[in-house]
């Protein structure tokens, strides 16, 4: 990517010549934020407020893969996914702290691209960069990001409220990130296989864009205060629907019904997910890396959001005694299993083909 660049050794400037240089275009704008980057501790004023805290890890060739994600998509989605926590309380992020560790094969320029990516997310969301590290490392890079949000104490969403009878809800289409993943996984293969070979990801942008520049739900939490709405839990969708709901019910005591025809798959993840012989629900249960948010609410929020365009409500909560089940197209109930986005069989049963069918 830098071949016909002119690059400088990270050595050159030194910890705190970096620190300085990829860093002096970050702006600090909030009354709260009395100190930021270039002293031991960046100081935060907060009155009136509940602060809500929590930081995220990325690592090479464990959560992103060189070969296919560009250094200012890894930076944006290392600040976007660590909010969707935040937007997960029903918080608004206000900082966050970046630290990173490089390997000698990173130059300057790359650490550029990096934080071109970082302060890109960091205006779209309307957050500061306020402090953090770097450091170098024996191989391949990692990125930890703390974030640090606000919220009024009577408005902070846990996962443990949920009711039995309220509406299970998730924001946005589900599925996408682990098709977006499949299509640059198989495009790195024929790559690896032949050199000459140019990536095929036309008609995938939507999927792809999904999996290498998610976004956070901020949209999501403004409509609840909009609309007056207080969710009774929430989580975002990191590892998968199933697993989220397992920790709702579990936090909550609580069990769930799903159904099947209500989940939002949009097309593109539809068509691809049949493209690959994988199961379009199953993708959409299993994939992780979606950031939607995933939330109950009591049934007299029902009409707040009946028109809603980007709220699927997927089911409701029961009784502990009754379990997680899954109602299928065909009216089948089945166990919900909490299997994860790495350690799933994704193939398409003759069953399931006819249904999908």
């Amino acid at each position: 990517m830098f071949e016909n660049k002119e690059t400088t050794n990270i050595s050159e400037l030194g910890e705190f010549g970096l620190i300085e240089h990829l860093t002096k275009q970050f702006v600090i704008t909030k009354p709260e934020t009395k100190l930021s980057v270039g002293d031991d501790a960046a100081v935060i004023q907060i009155t009136g407020k509940q602060q809500v805290v929590s930081t995220d890890m990325l690592v090479e060739n464990i959560h992103f893969d060189m070969m296919y994600s560009p250094l200012v998509h890894i930076g944006y989605k290392s600040i976007s996914s660590s909010i969707s926590d935040i937007c997960a309380m029903n918080a608004k992020a206000s900082q966050v702290l970046v630290s990173v560790a490089m390997s000698s094969k990173y130059t300057l320029q790359a650490a550029e691209e990096l934080y071109t990516g970082i302060r890109a997310a960091c205006e779209k969301y309307d957050v500061e960069l306020i402090g953090g590290d770097t450091s170098s490392s024996v191989i391949g890079m990692c990125i930890s990001v703390t974030v640090i949000g606000y919220a009024d104490e009577e408005k902070i969403v846990t996962r443990s409220g949920a009711q039995e009878g309220d509406l299970l809800c998730v924001s946005g289409d589900l599925g996408g990130a682990y098709m977006g993943l499949q299509i640059l996984e198989r495009e790195k293969q024929v790559f690896l296989t032949n050199k000459e070979m140019k990536p095929d990801l036309d008609g995938k942008d939507y999927i792809v864009g999904r999996q290498l520049r998610p976004e956070a739900r901020k949209d999501i939490v403004d409509l609840f205060e909009e609309l007056g709405i207080q969710p009774s839990s929430m989580i975002d969708v990191s590892d998968g629907l199933s697993s989220e709901i397992f920790h709702l019910c579990k936090q909550s005591n609580i069990g769930m019904k799903v159904y099947e025809d209500k989940l939002p798959i949009d097309q593109q993840t539809y068509d691809t997910a049949i493209e690959f012989n994988l199961a379009p629900t199953t993708c959409a249960m299993n994939g992780g890396e979606d950031y939607e948010l995933l939330f109950t609410l009591p049934q007299g929020d029902f009409d707040k959001i009946k028109n809603s365009m980007d709220i699927s409500i997927v089911g409701y909560c029961t009784a502990p005694h009754e379990g997680k089940e899954l109602i299928t197209k065909s009216g089948n109930v089945m166990p919900l299993e909490a299997q994860g986005w790495e350690n799933f069989n994704l193939s398409v049963s003759k069953e399931e083909e006819s249904e999908e069918s």
